[in-house]
């Protein structure tokens, strides 16, 4: 099985230690949720095990190699990022936007039937094959989001990381989209994105890291790792913990 993880991973922006001797392994077939305050080193964590940062000591490694001695095409084949706030720039229609997916194949035989299929598959994933000639600029801010998740996913890569895909989205989208990156780990792919709303983070990720100050707090199952103690150490902010009628965690902050 292929394991993506960080050993003693530090660095350095400016004059700010934003990640700080940062050590954790990530499974397959698992979604794994980041948390943390803002400036806790959750998008600076995703950036080094992506390889967009690199990191003044210690290593990103997949099954064990340093992500950087990965050449690009192969790493993008392995590794698919769905940055924060992704944006499209260009008037084009929906089919071949998710067909971009497919540029880190596309040296071992361009547009063939492969590729056509595995288009076929991330839309169908992503419930967009309705939309496959809509033009992205024309599509609501769900629709747009699913669309971005599907030209991801049309890499077919073993990891999927991403940083905060629900941040924008209302609470009906969020559901939808969580629904499909949990699809996504139960297809054997490993999933880890950064997420700041606890509560969904409590509902749709097997596992947490918590992080504050560039440091981990706690990592390990959500159900272990992901209470009010732990809230309380990372946020500094006290929570009351509760269960919903259909056996959700949910935790509330406390007014000092």
């Amino acid at each position: 099985m292929s394991v993506l993880a960080a050993s003693d991973l530090s660095l350095t922006l400016g004059d700010r230690r934003v990640l700080d001797a940062v050590t954790v392994a990530f499974a397959p077939g698992r979604v794994t949720a980041l948390l943390g305050p803002n400036g806790a080193g959750k998008s600076s964590l995703l950036a080094c095990l992506s390889a967009l940062r690199m990191p003044d000591a210690g290593a990103a490694t997949l099954d064990a190699v340093d992500v950087r001695a990965v050449t690009p095409s192969a790493r993008a084949r392995r590794i698919g990022f769905l940055p924060q706030q992704a944006e499209v720039h260009w008037s084009i229609d929906v089919a071949t936007l998710v067909a971009l997916g497919r540029l880190p194949w596309r040296g071992r035989g361009g547009d063939g039937e492969a590729d056509r299929a595995a288009v076929r598959r991330a839309l169908a994933a992503t419930a967009t094959t309705a939309l496959a000639d809509r033009r992205v600029d024309q599509l609501s801010g769900g629709e747009r989001a699913r669309v971005l998740l599907a030209r991801v996913l049309a890499g077919d890569p073993e990891w999927l990381l991403a940083d905060e895909p629900l941040a924008s989205l209302d609470p009906a989208h969020q559901l939808d989209i969580g629904a499909r990156l949990r699809a996504v780990a139960a297809g054997g792919r490993g999933v880890v994105l950064v997420v700041h709303d606890l509560n969904l983070a409590a509902r749709l990720a097997d596992e947490v890291v918590l992080l504050r100050d560039g440091r981990i707090v706690a990592a390990g199952e959500t159900a272990t790792v992901l209470t009010a103690e732990t809230i309380a150490t990372t946020y500094g902010v006290a929570v009351d913990e509760g269960v919903t009628s259909r056996g959700d965690r949910f935790f509330v902050p406390i007014a000092r």
